[in-house]
């Protein structure tokens, strides 16, 4: 997201945005704050904490896939004080009350949330990004001939990799499905050791909740 972009959209001149910011970053905490709120997160929520956990994954990978410059925004390393992102990560904190872990994990798990949802938006967006810039869209793109060729000449190298079927590694939302409950998975188990309970009764195990998450298209 650029400001030339922002004024474009706009239909005003670039330059007198800055009228009423002082900073491209300043801008970019506004539109992150609104965006953010456009969630409306439920004072409590589901009552069980995987849940919760897969509840706002799935709103932040929807608000990442209709704000494409989202993704590239949300920083890890220099966060965006803006009240509505902080409340996300906020009921994250308190989605984990009462499991027993310590404030560090539960802001590494927190991070970790965020960064599912916003790592497979970012390859959406440069996506959404190549496609404008070619004016080739990733479902009409068709590999030039070389470098149909090098697949064929390297099977014998590669005979798993090309095996693999067509459009797995497009397919962003199985990608985003499987890396949330793979990862809730490995908190489930990690709750069960600490407690030891056998992991298939913990609460938040998929086989305490009779719930296997399926990627869209497979829930049949």
């Amino acid at each position: 997201m650029s400001i030339r972009r922002l004024g474009a959209h706009l239909g005003v001149r670039p330059m007198s945005l800055y009228q009423s910011i002082t900073s491209k970053e300043e801008l970019l905490m506004h539109m992150a704050d609104h965006v953010f709120g456009e969630v409306i997160l439920p004072a409590k929520g589901p009552a069980e904490w995987r849940a919760k956990l897969e509840f706002i994954a799935r709103a932040e990978w929807e608000l990442c896939r209709r704000h494409l410059w989202l993704p590239k925004t949300v920083s890890f390393m220099r966060p965006l004080f803006a009240p509505n992102m902080m409340a996300h990560t906020e009921w994250v904190l308190r989605a984990l009350d009462g499991l027993g872990l310590s404030m560090e994990i539960r802001v590494r798990e927190a991070l970790t949330i965020h960064s599912i949802a916003v790592a497979a938006a970012g390859s959406l967006a440069e996506e959404d990004c190549t496609g404008n810039t070619t004016g080739t869209s990733l479902h009409s793109w068709n590999p030039t001939p070389p470098v149909r060729e090098w697949k064929t000449v390297n099977r014998t190298r590669f005979p798993l990799l090309s095996a693999v079927p067509q459009g797995t590694a497009e397919d962003l939302e199985g990608l985003f499905e499987y890396a949330l409950a793979r990862h809730l998975d490995g908190l489930a188990a990690m709750l069960a050791d600490r407690s030891n309970t056998p992991r298939a009764e913990m609460p938040g195990s998929q086989a305490a909740t009779g719930r296997v998450r399926r990627p869209p298209g497979q829930d049949r």
